[in-house]
């Protein structure tokens, strides 16, 4: 590798392990990156003239006499509108078989935006999918994780959100994902004739598992030139973010730290806040809303990512199959968007808010009779009633196969209170039902 006049050059390795090596080095950054035998590495660790490195592809190989070549930078993207429509690997390089993107280089891993440039949260996101749009909307700025087992479809409804949202760009951001997966998004942004708006930074389960640590600040310096320079509504995609803490638990673990909770690092706190509090809304109407994949292992919420992410986001989305109607639907009661009260019935339709809290309850109404069911107990005519009701809600308006706008969906819950109940089990304002209540039910 040619090399420059500033560029630093070292040949005495002090240690190496599996995923790092260590040297003593002087004028030297943090998240610097670094050759060390032509692999590419960067900086994570100073202590003194003591500097820390993880190689990206691993050591093997890697002697204490290699040459180690600082470059005087951290990882940096070319930004511009040519990302539109293409696929990158961690380093930002192209992998779709097109030319490399001309741009400004602007470092990745930025701070987030000053508090004193944010705005409010006040525009409503659609995803198309009514389990999230009618229980759990979402707002521009906003950041919120889906929790899901390994086995739900989290990346066939990333694909979905993708395809639906009214955004003006998606960025994907994927970590760890097997080809299938790669292959899957894809095929699926370009038969939908969608790349135009998408930008794509894909780790493989091929490459080198350390590398998913740049993929969050990749995929979000995409995010900020559109938001910033183009004031666009931006949505970043994430998936998954257990994938990517792995990866810093591997990191941490080999430099010889003492790990926290569930073997992830002390700082994983901090690691997975600086991605997230880059959710923005600015007054310009340029906007950063991040939804991000976290998979939990046997359903275990409180592993230290689940429970780490649920301090820093606003809410989250949970994926679960409902054996009755044998589709995964987003869970109603363990899902919650902290912020939908600023658009429900304000950016929506006024009978929003009492249309969801009563269909909510109706289902817990359907959830409590179950209950009664299996332990043996006579059902009441309102007990069978709310178990088909919830039936049709699961299958009508929770799956994530369902794909109306949020007229319809409160339309059709409208339509299944005048199926199952009466105007006053519903326990809606009497103007809202006067007004919806289908009328051959009156």
């Amino acid at each position: 590798m040619a090399t420059k006049a500033f560029q630093k050059i070292y040949t005495k390795i002090t240690q190496i392990t599996k995923a790092t090596c260590s040297l003593k080095a002087t004028g030297v950054g943090y998240d610097e990156l670094a050759s060390v035998d032509g692999k590419l590495a960067q900086v994570v660790k100073i202590i003194g003239e003591e500097v820390t490195l993880p190689v990206f592809s691993g050591t093997e190989g890697i002697r204490t006499n290699a040459e180690v070549v600082f470059m005087g930078k951290a990882p940096s993207l070319k930004v511009g509108d040519q990302l539109a429509g293409r696929f990158f690997n961690a380093y930002g390089e192209p992998i779709d078989g097109g030319p490399v993107p001309e741009g400004k280089e602007v470092e990745i891993g930025g701070p987030s935006v000053n508090p004193v440039r944010r705005k409010q949260p006040s525009e409503l996101i659609a995803t198309g999918i009514a389990g999230i749009d009618l229980n759990n909307t979402l707002v521009t700025g906003q950041k919120i994780p889906f929790f899901a087992d390994p086995d739900q479809p989290f990346n066939q409804v990333m694909a979905l959100v993708a395809m639906r949202a009214k955004s003006d760009k998606i960025i994907l951001g994927g970590m760890g994902m097997t080809n299938d997966d790669y292959l899957f998004f894809k095929n699926t942004f370009s038969n939908a004739g969608a790349l135009d708006r998408i930008v794509s930074f894909i780790n493989t389960t091929e490459d080198p598992s350390v590398e998913r640590i740049l993929i969050p600040d990749m995929a979000l310096c995409a995010a900020e030139y559109f938001a910033v320079e183009k004031h666009e509504k931006v949505l970043v995609l994430l998936t998954d973010m257990t994938n990517y803490a792995d990866a810093l638990a591997i990191v941490s673990n080999r430099m010889d730290q003492i790990p926290s909770k569930d073997s992830m690092p002390g700082s994983l706190y901090s690691d997975l806040a600086k991605i997230y509090e880059k959710a923005v809304q600015f007054p310009d109407g340029g906007s950063i809303t991040i939804i991000a994949v976290t998979t939990l292992s046997g359903g275990d919420i409180t592993h230290a990512v689940p429970d780490n992410t649920g301090y820093i986001t606003e809410g989250q989305l949970y994926l679960r199959r409902d054996s009755d109607v044998g589709k995964v639907i987003v869970d109603p009661f363990r899902s919650l968007s902290r912020l939908k009260q600023l658009v429900t019935g304000k950016k929506t339709r006024e009978d929003h808010p009492q249309v969801m809290n009563a269909a909510v309850r109706l289902y817990a109404d359907a959830a409590n009779a179950k209950t009664k069911m299996e332990n043996g107990f006579d059902l009441t005519n309102y007990d069978e009633r709310t178990l088909a009701f919830a039936k049709d809600y699961s299958n009508q308006l929770l799956a994530i196969d369902v794909n109306l706008d949020t007229t319809e969906m409160l339309d059709v819950a409208w339509g299944l209170f005048g199926k199952y109940f009466r105007p006053e089990e519903v326990n809606i304002k009497k103007e809202l039902v006067d007004e919806f209540w289908p009328k051959a039910n009156n």
